[in-house]
């Protein structure tokens, strides 16, 4: 029976900073869903949430630190912060620098997108990627032509210049970029499952306060009182297929906000023609003291 991932990634979160009560959480915050910087200037994304509730539950402060992602690994090894928690997919080659909590999420689909003009062929070309990612090693190891940009933006801007002819990333980053292009851009071939899911990294240095041996029996019960998950299996949380409130990607407005008020959510995927094919996800936001912002509907990105 399988605990809650939750449970693992937190018993190493509390420990990386040892004999500190604050936690400096490294990103990029220029990659959604996973992290972004919202209209007041702040980091913002699912990892954000994710790191200020991991934060709130050891009882330490977050500070949060952007860094550009081709250093952000050289960054954590010096000592700039404390964590990486930026959409990192937990890979060998990875892992000889760092170490990884359990991953926090499963593989993410990677996908290719071309023009609206482009032919099924376009991604053994000249393939645009982010530097230092999974889906470059990937094109490379394609036999495509890999071009390399800084920022994940940079590629979709090259692939409407007509730089390249497909940019391959996360699905869940190029979909509401498709979603809001029109047709003027489009999804291509199969999506590519790499890695090992998306982990939290940590220095190698610190790699012993992760470990469960250390723990006293009064901080393992700390930690159960605190997750309040001891004999929770995830079966027990899943919501069964049928029930899962989605939006079809051609929903209109109304439709869509009935779901909202139905699932008391404040996110829902997006899929289209069937719900094995989502290709999104729409959020909900209201003001907040992070967030001063009317209430509206946005994607996840």
């Amino acid at each position: 029976m399988k605990k809650l991932l939750f449970s693992a990634i937190l018993l190493a979160f509390i420990y990386v900073p040892a004999n500190a009560d604050t936690v400096r959480m490294g990103t990029e915050g220029a990659y959604p869903p996973y992290n972004f910087i919202n209209d007041n200037g702040e980091i913002d994304g699912f990892e954000r949430d994710l790191g200020d509730e991991l934060c709130d539950r050891a009882g330490l402060d977050c500070e949060w630190v952007q860094n550009d992602w081709d250093s952000i690994i050289p960054n954590l090894v010096s000592g700039n912060y404390d964590t990486i928690i930026a959409g990192m997919s937990i890979t060998a080659e990875r892992d000889e620098v760092i170490d990884f909590t359990q991953n926090y999420l499963q593989p993410d689909p990677s996908a290719y997108i071309t023009t609206g003009d482009g032919n099924k062929a376009a991604y053994i070309g000249v393939v645009a990627a982010q530097t230092a990612t999974i889906q470059a090693s990937h094109v490379a190891e394609s036999g495509a032509i890999l071009a390399e940009f800084a920022t994940p933006d940079e590629t979709i801007s090259a692939l409407r210049n007509g730089e390249v002819e497909a940019v391959m990333a996360d699905k869940s980053f190029l979909a509401p970029i498709v979603a809001e292009s029109n047709g003027g851009l489009k999804f291509i071939g199969q999506d590519v499952y790499i890695g090992g899911g998306v982990g939290m990294g940590i220095r190698e240095s610190d790699s012993d306060l992760k470990d469960t041996e250390g723990i006293s029996k009064h901080e393992r019960l700390m930690l159960l009182n605190i997750l309040k998950i001891d004999g929770i299996r995830s079966s027990d949380i899943m919501i069964p297929r049928a029930d899962i409130g989605a939006v079809e990607i051609n929903d209109s407005f109304e439709k869509v906000l009935n779901v909202f008020i139905k699932e008391a959510h404040s996110r829902v995927p997006i899929y289209e023609k069937n719900l094995d094919n989502v290709v999104g996800c729409l959020l909900y936001t209201s003001p907040s003291p992070r967030d001063q912002r009317g209430s509206g509907m946005a994607g996840c990105g």
